[in-house]
């Protein structure tokens, strides 16, 4: 089997809920997403997708993506789409560094492999642990009034697990997180995320004033070592996302027992394969993990589902469903979300069923 063809599209994604905002007034109004269709010789088509958040949140940006798979794509006609290791060293070779470019490209031959196979990707990825992930959401960045709520409706919705950012003034984080905390039932659980936000003296004064209310801490800091010096006075579980941008660095955390969970981004690591490899090592360590992006809609959010129920049910933390986040669609059969909880499409591959008249003209093409 050989790569025959590859087709690129550029489909911007509307949040439903309006901006999606953070601290220091980072805000988006939509996901800029490159979804990518590789097809082989004998007919069968792969699908990916790559989508930053805005151009604070990763280092990514969409037009970068844009550009850089134009320069990947034509060296991978040809090649084997289910030699996925090989792929991989290809795409180093010819481009060096920038893993969120190869995201898309990586997803599509991992959901290619499946489909030729017949076999959900679920069972490339080690095998499926459980028929559904529990999901949370995600309480953005607002004033106490607006955080309460939107935490009240959420909760009221049905969904048990709060995602709460903080990372701007910390007397100001403090008050929002006593808010959305006595607002929900206390059974609800909380991970407060300050997204790399904070130095290590604005994290333990957080940490110091909020002793009395149960949640996560996720990634207060921006190196490695930063958290571990919020760590080191911490009575409660830390989880670094940002930090966790390769296998070196996965292991760094765990020499230094930084952290007790780890949130995998696909896109920031440079894809499915690098993702299950990291997760696969990080499980054996003894982390908790969560599989997500950094955004899109049904073929990034499929590939996200596989990834998570292929975790060992007592290693998964959560999971999030990005594609009801968006208003529109890119395909049928999407990961079915059933309450607080997200399963896997049935079929082969990712599962679904792409709608090439959604994404409109390609804006490249080869093959």
């Amino acid at each position: 089997m050989q790569i025959k063809s590859i087709k690129a599209y550029r489909v911007v994604q509307p949040f439903v809920d309006g901006p999606y905002r953070m601290s220091k007034g980072r805000v988006a109004d939509c996901f800029d997403a490159v979804i990518v269709a590789i097809t082989s010789d004998s007919g069968v088509t792969g699908w990916g997708e790559m989508a930053p958040l805005g151009n604070f949140y990763s280092a990514a940006f969409p037009a970068g993506t844009r550009a850089g798979v134009v320069e990947i794509a034509p060296h991978l006609i040809g090649q084997d789409p289910r030699g996925l290791a090989g792929i991989g060293r290809l795409m180093d070779t010819v481009f060096k560094g920038h893993p969120y470019i190869k995201s898309a490209l990586d997803m599509a031959c991992w959901d290619l492999a499946a489909r030729a196979a017949d076999v959900p990707l679920v069972t490339m990825l080690g095998g499926r642990e459980s028929d559904m992930a529990e999901t949370y959401r995600v309480v953005t960045h607002g004033t106490l009034d607006q955080m309460a709520a939107l935490a009240k409706r959420i909760i009221a919705e049905g969904c048990r697990r709060l995602q709460v950012k903080v990372g701007g003034n910390v007397h100001d984080d403090i008050d929002r997180v006593t808010a959305v905390a006595s607002a929900v039932p206390k059974s609800t659980v909380i991970f407060c995320d300050a997204n790399a936000g904070w130095t290590p003296y604005q994290a333990r004064q957080f940490a110091d004033a909020t002793r009395g209310i149960d949640y996560t801490f996720e990634q207060p800091c921006t190196t490695i070592e930063e958290n571990m010096s919020v760590r080191r006075m911490l009575d409660k579980p830390m989880v670094l996302d940002e930090s966790v941008i390769s296998l070196e660095a996965m292991l760094e955390i765990h020499r230094l027992g930084a952290a007790d969970g780890l949130t995998l981004k696909i896109s920031r690591l440079g894809g499915v394969t690098r993702t299950r490899q990291i997760r696969d090592v990080a499980v054996d360590l003894g982390f908790m993990i969560t599989v997500e992006d950094t955004g899109g809609a049904e073929i990034d959010t499929a590939a996200m589902a596989h990834l998570s129920l292929s975790t060992p049910a007592e290693r998964r933390l959560h999971a999030i469903a990005f594609h009801e986040w968006v208003t529109v669609r890119t395909a049928s059969n999407a990961p079915p979300v059933t309450g607080s909880h997200m399963g896997i499409p049935d079929g082969p591959g990712l599962g679904i069923d792409v709608d090439p008249s959604l994404l409109g003209k390609p804006f490249f093409e080869i093959g």
